[in-house]
């Protein structure tokens, strides 16, 4: 049983349960982030070791104004535990600064700089502080020293890993609302994007303080942060002290830091469909960030909401086939009974699809009401019959309790104005026995008491959130009721199954029916390891975050599938590459964990079957111009029988065929590469496939050679061109370098017109 379950529904809210059970202090509110880190040193003392939230949820007030101190006070000493530290863009080259200082200037107005990444960048952090991070933005350390500072952790062991490191302050962005409570002003706190470790750390740093430790808990206030409800409503009790900067004049908090939404490839839509054919309507959801992400989201949303083209597409590319998986184990039609959702990150695409009415599927705290909807003995509407089925199923007496009545009540099945009194069922209009076993009292319950709907009902539990500034919009701008319906929750609750002071196993296997954990890997081995974090000479990309957990998840639970997507190949140092390999000296995900691989040729069934099979399976759904080379080296590894061929319908597997089929259904409207509206102007779309078009080229020193000779017959610029190379400071290029670089980019542009 949940600690909230403990309550009666008319008792205090769950967020304010910790402080009426074990009364703490109220937290000290303060408005000036010098003073506070002047507090925090006289609570802590000079060695400082920060815990502070990954990606938004950075009090990024209170962390650069305590950094600055120390960097200023060698006597201080400062050790921040974080990750995803999240950066503006900023361009390598001349021409990418160019093109992204407009962009930034716009997408990122008021977003404050991470003082800390600023001279990490610089090379210029003192020796008395030190940034350890246990995930990096993708990519965004490769070949730097941090690399000696990164912590490889499951993010479901980082709060085991903050204590042991010595953390003494913690500290991240709150959402703050004040409202009546009996007659008093209540005002609580929202953990918002980041209640992800906050639930279980802060538990633990009571403990600390119990035992003598000098340890602090701080919140910073900023109104843009979405206020999420839940379980990550929290009391002021729970922290030590408040930095609430809204209390001088013409102050504006700053804003959150919003992720512009990626490009989607045509192989990335291709990968988001196949994917998309995997979900079983009543399912769980649980997805990662980014253009992949998104792709899943839109082709799930076309086969809800244009059923009849979702399976003409499929038709088209023959997936059942040729991968009967997506027949076997998942579905093709609309959403009926909808998807929970169930995800360490909260992206964007869950709230478009709650829109949608495809997230719609309720989950509740009550172990017996789970498996009553799981099994359709019970629906959400409330009837006599879910009064009686309860009754059978043993949730209540068959002579009411004050227990009973608390708790049908507090899940919709009884009305909030009925109530005990003298042993009798009492609202404001009549009055009954307790007997329900009696015919009378059960028809006096239809008439007066039954409520019309379950109500506590949950369809989205996550740990933390990052996106559009469009989806802190749409957060802020939910309803009392849609809150309710997304819960924000401790990452040991979502990404484990082991008992949790929120939800045992037992519930929580019985909320995750038929999931699907859909994660995105770099690589992937012909024996099904998985590489997503690394590469074989230990650099560091991003990290492990909860991949593993999901997957091993995905293992426990007897219907659940984890699903890896990764693009068949990639150009690294200017050459093209396979993403499936014969071996390779790194894995995040072991081989015995294999289960099913999208590639945007396919799908790949590999969970119990033999080897041949697996390696046969990677090769089908590989770039044709590598699966030779594939099949050869696992005929000579004995891994596949000598005689074996490829079929000929896995064998077309070209950037042609992809092309083919993306211009078909682009030109119906389909498959565009923002769906999801985007942050950069027509311009700006232009200039960047330019560019990214010309880097691809330009990579190696021939291809730059070949470039650079093919710009010598480009035509005048027209008026468009001379607008676009306007816009990157190329209009009067001074140097030679400039001169080239004008030349080049023209000559791009016009082959793109």
């Amino acid at each position: 049983m949940s600690v909230i379950q403990l309550f009666d529904a008319e008792q205090p809210t769950p967020a304010l349960v910790a402080s009426v059970v074990h009364p703490k202090p109220h937290a000290r509110v303060i408005d000036q982030a010098d003073t506070l880190v002047d507090e925090i040193i006289a609570c802590v003392g000079n060695k400082i070791v920060l815990g502070i939230p990954l990606a938004v949820g950075k009090p990024v007030a209170f962390v650069n104004a305590l950094y600055q101190r120390a960097k200023h006070d060698p006597s201080l000493s400062l050790r921040i535990e974080t990750g995803i530290s999240l950066e503006k863009p900023v361009g390598k080259s001349a021409l990418e600064k160019h093109f992204l200082e407009p962009f930034v200037e716009r997408e990122f107005a008021n977003v404050p700089d991470l003082d800390y990444m600023l001279d990490l960048r610089r090379g210029c952090v003192p020796d008395n502080i030190v940034i350890s991070e246990f995930f990096f933005k993708a990519g965004s350390f490769l070949n730097s020293p941090q690399q000696r500072n990164y912590t490889s952790t499951n993010y479901t062991h980082a709060v085991r890993d903050l204590l042991d490191k010595g953390v003494n302050v913690i500290a991240q962005i709150v959402g703050k609302r004040t409202c009546g409570q009996d007659h008093e002003q209540v005002t609580t706190y929202s953990l918002g994007s980041n209640s992800d470790l906050a639930l279980d750390l802060i538990p633990e740093m009571d403990k600390l303080k119990a035992t003598g430790h000098r340890v602090a808990v701080v919140g910073e206030v900023n109104t843009n942060m979405p206020f999420m409800r839940n379980h990550a409503e929290v009391a002021d009790s729970e922290f030590d002290f408040i930095l609430d900067l809204n209390t001088q004049p013409d102050h504006q908090d700053y804003a959150l830091f919003a992720a512009p939404a990626a490009s989607i490839s045509p192989e990335d839509h291709l990968i988001g469909l196949y994917a998309s054919t995997l979900l079983k309507d009543g399912g769980t959801l649980q997805v990662g960030i980014g253009s992949l992400s998104s792709a899943l989201t839109y082709s799930t949303l076309l086969r809800h909401e244009n059923n009849r083209v979702y399976n003409k597409v499929l038709s088209d590319l023959n997936v059942f086939n040729k991968f009967p998986i997506s027949r076997d184990i998942g579905e093709h039609g609309a959403f009926e009974e909808g998807l929970y959702g169930c995800s360490e990150l909260m992206v964007d695409g869950f709230v478009h699809l709650y829109k949608a009415g495809v997230l719609k599927r309720e989950v509740f705290e009550d172990l017996t009401i789970q498996h009553l909807l799981n099994q359709k003995k019970i629906s959400k509407t409330v009837t006599l019959a879910t009064l009686n089925t309860l009754l059978e199923y043993g949730a209540i007496n068959s002579t009411l309790t004050q227990a009973d009545i608390s708790y049908l009540k507090r899940y919709g099945v009884f009305r909030p104005e009925v109530s005990l009194v003298h042993g009798k069922l009492v609202t404001p209009n009549a009055t009954a026995g307790t007997d329900i076993s009696q015919p009378d009292i059960q028809h006096w319950i239809e008439t007066h008491a039954l409520g019309p709907s379950l109500k506590g009902g949950v369809v989205m539990h996550g740990a933390f959130f990052i996106g559009p500034r469009a989806f802190y919009d749409d957060l802020n701008q939910f309803s009392d009721d849609e809150h309710q319906q997304f819960c924000m929750t401790s990452v040991n609750y979502v990404n484990d199954l082991y008992d949790h002071m929120l939800g045992n196993q037992q519930l929580k296997q019985a909320q995750r029916k038929h999931a699907r954990f859909i994660n995105s890997g770099m690589m992937v081995t012909l024996d099904g390891s998985v590489v997503s974090d690394a590469l074989e000479n230990g650099q560091v990309v991003s990290g492990v975050g909860g991949q593993y957990n999901f997957v091993a998840q995905s293992h426990q639970l007897r219907d659940a599938r984890s699903v890896i997507k990764i693009r068949s190949c990639a150009y690294r140092k200017g050459k093209l590459t396979s993403n499936i390999l014969f071996n390779y000296g790194h894995n995040t995900i072991p081989r015995q964990l294999r289960d099913i691989v999208i590639t945007e040729y396919g799908i790949a069934d590999l969970r119990g079957k033999p080897d041949e099979v697996v390696y046969s399976e990677l090769i089908k759904i590989a770039d044709s111009r590598f699966q030779q080379q594939l099949l050869a080296q696992a005929k000579a590894a004995g891994k596949i029988a000598p005689d074996y061929q490829l079929p000929p319908e896995y064998a077309n597997n070209t950037p042609d065929m992809i092309n083919a089929f993306y211009r078909k259904y682009q030109a119906q409207g389909l498959f565009a590469p923002f769906p999801f509206g985007c942050s950069f102007t027509a311009q700006e779309l232009k200039l960047g496939k330019a560019l990214k078009a010309l880097k691809s080229k330009t990579s190696t020193r021939t291809g730059k050679l070949l470039a650079i000779l093919g710009s010598l017959h480009t035509q005048k610029p027209d008026h468009d061109t001379e607008q676009l190379i306007k816009r990157m400071k190329l209009e009067a290029p001074s140097s030679l370098e400039e001169r080239i670089t004008r030349r080049l980019l023209v000559a791009e542009l016009q082959k793109q017109s």
